[in-house]
């Protein structure tokens, strides 16, 4: 491809709304263009990169046992009904309606979907396993798109759907997908931890995210540091046992704590540490009442609280939901004296303590002296806390160590979430109906290109690896009005190309600096500068990874450059 003949609008700044690397560089080289918030075209070098990726992708879901199709992007309301999402999936799903008042989404997911198609197509056990998946363009309505393509409104996924007749079915269709996703973070050549995750508002047990390590990162990866230990934040289980602490056997005692609304001003209050109280914190989880205690000094996972009570959606109640059900403003919520609706569980933590400080249920007041189990019930006890660096290694191998992370893969055992309400049934070899048994697998295409950017770069620019990249030979001719270098440049064109190389002939009329400040952005693997010594029969190659150069007769360039292909694609 000749450069004058195609879309590359680099840009000298750095666009104020990109505060990112990836960001900055993909716009800056010409790959992206936002066109509103959390929206992005693709330009001809992005359109490569994606297509790259998504090559690699294709390769492995279809050595795993994968089959490619296609649905659409506009699902009908009735089936996140059945399925119950439609009203719990909350407002990141764009809902609209047609001209005759039908309600639609644009798929943000296509679980609902999939599942009616096999529904209507399979009726036996004898047609399953089946595998089907499809790269496609998905659509949330993020409350705060940012991070360029790593949170976007609109974005390039692969998401695949496996059916199953038994359960060991689907743990054989895991594991095989599980190393799948492995081979394809790898062959991009991503630096990247496989863990623990939850599922969300996808829903089902049994799943990993996979993580690309980046201090830009939105979720926090907990590992191990003598083990493969890892998981994100919010799954990371406590590994700790506590000592019993004796109770001193005063009862109760009200005291006034005005204008004292944190944990540490309370601690500060009462002279103790943050470890001697207790947070008393509301949550709604599934629409019902849930107060959950954690000591002073640890922070609750929301996550946690709501697999403990088998819940779907949790989240922290409002100041009128506080009021309604315990009377007080949060800030002096405590678990002594509460309606039969609310229900009380604790985290581990909270079993071991002797006296307790604890908000009363009354504006400005909190007991001391509280005992578990002599003032207050507590209905459950779990891990429900979130894990802080220094706690053992859940796994019992070393203690847990934080790092930053972007999800750029997900993988689910959703089981029967979706077939049991949605009535997708198979009869089994005796004969009686059951639902199919699912696992889902999910891959963020465009979040991944974003993840390479974030790894692959420098100061000058982007550093693709030779198999993402969107051509393999950067072509320069430092002088286009100079004859010799322009026949030079179209000879090797030509050559490279019989060669079956990739190769972006900058033939433009530009300054020889804007030309190599352009290449370096861009990151091809190799440039090659039709110079000066032209007229010699001598071009420069030059390595974009590591900067290493070599000035070669023509006729030895085909070779040189075998060598060098050889060499990046052992690196």
């Amino acid at each position: 491809m000749k450069q004058s003949q195609t879309l590359i609008p680099t840009l000298k700044e750095t666009p104020a709304e990109a505060d990112v690397k990836s960001h900055q560089l993909l716009l800056r080289a010409g790959y992206i263009r936002q066109n509103a918030s959390g929206i992005y075209s693709f330009l001809p070098l992005g359109k490569k990169v994606l297509q790259k990726v998504e090559n690699i992708i294709r390769e492995e879901m279809n050595a795993a046992g994968g089959v490619e199709m296609l649905m659409p992007a506009l699902q009908p309301a009735e089936l996140w009904e059945e399925s119950g999402r439609w009203f719990t999936y909350g407002p990141e799903l764009m809902r609209m309606r047609d001209r005759h008042e039908r309600e639609f989404a644009l798929g943000a997911t296509h679980e609902e979907m999939i599942t009616s198609l096999l529904r209507d197509e399979v009726k036996s056990y004898k047609r399953l396993p089946l595998t089907l998946y499809q790269i496609q363009t998905k659509y949330r309505d993020e409350k705060r798109p940012r991070f360029g393509l790593l949170r976007g409104r609109e974005f390039l996924m692969k998401d695949a759907y496996s059916f199953h007749a038994s359960q060991e079915s689907l743990d054989e269709a895991y594991d095989k997908l599980f190393e799948a996703y492995k081979n394809i973070f790898r062959r991009c050549g991503l630096n990247f931890r496989a863990v623990l995750a939850d599922s969300g508002a996808i829903g089902g047990k049994d799943n990993h995210e996979f993580m690309v390590l980046s201090e830009i990162g939105e979720d926090t990866i907990a590992y191990s540091d003598s083990s493969d230990y890892a998981a994100n934040l919010e799954m990371a289980a406590v590994n700790k046992q506590y000592d019993k602490q004796s109770p001193s056997g005063k009862e109760k005692e009200e005291v006034s704590t005005p204008d004292q609304k944190s944990i540490e001003a309370v601690a500060d209050f009462f002279g103790t540490d943050k470890e001697n109280t207790v947070k008393s914190m509301l949550f709604i989880v599934d629409e019902k009442p849930v107060l959950v205690l954690v000591r002073g000094d640890h922070e609750v996972n929301e996550v946690k609280v709501k697999n403990a009570v088998n819940g779907r959606v949790a989240e922290l109640a409002t100041e009128e939901q506080a009021i309604q059900y315990t009377g007080v403003k949060p800030g002096s919520i405590g678990p002594v004296g509460l309606s039969e609706d609310v229900t009380v569980i604790a985290d581990n933590a909270v079993e071991a303590m002797g006296d307790i400080v604890a908000g009363a249920n009354k504006e400005g007041i909190h007991f001391k002296y509280l005992q578990a189990g002599r003032d207050f019930e507590v209905s459950q006890y779990a891990d429900i806390r979130v894990v802080v660096e220094g706690d053992p290694s859940p796994d019992g191998v070393g203690t847990i160590k934080f790092a930053r992370g972007i999800e750029v893969g997900h993988v689910f055992k959703l089981g029967t979430v979706y077939s049991e309400p949605m009535n997708a049934t198979i009869l089994d070899e005796n004969g009686r109906s059951n639902p199919m048994i699912m696992g889902c697998y999910g891959i963020g295409v465009s979040r991944t290109l974003a993840a390479m950017a974030e790894q692959f770069n420098d100061e000058n620019g982007l550093i693709w690896p030779g198999n993402i990249a969107p051509y393999d030979v950067h072509l320069i001719a430092v002088n286009m009005k100079d004859e010799v270098q322009a026949q030079t440049a179209e000879e090797l064109y030509k050559l490279l190309t019989d060669y079956r190389y990739d190769v972006l002939l900058d033939d433009r009329k530009e300054r020889a600096g804007v030309k190599f400040a352009d290449s370096d952005l861009m990151g091809l693997p190799v440039r090659i500068t039709v110079g000066k010594r032209a007229s010699e029969g001598i071009v420069e190659i030059k390595i974009r990874s590591n900067g290493e150069s070599y000035e070669v007769q023509k006729e030895e360039l085909t070779d040189k450059l075998q060598e060098i292909f050889r060499q990046l694609s052992n690196e």
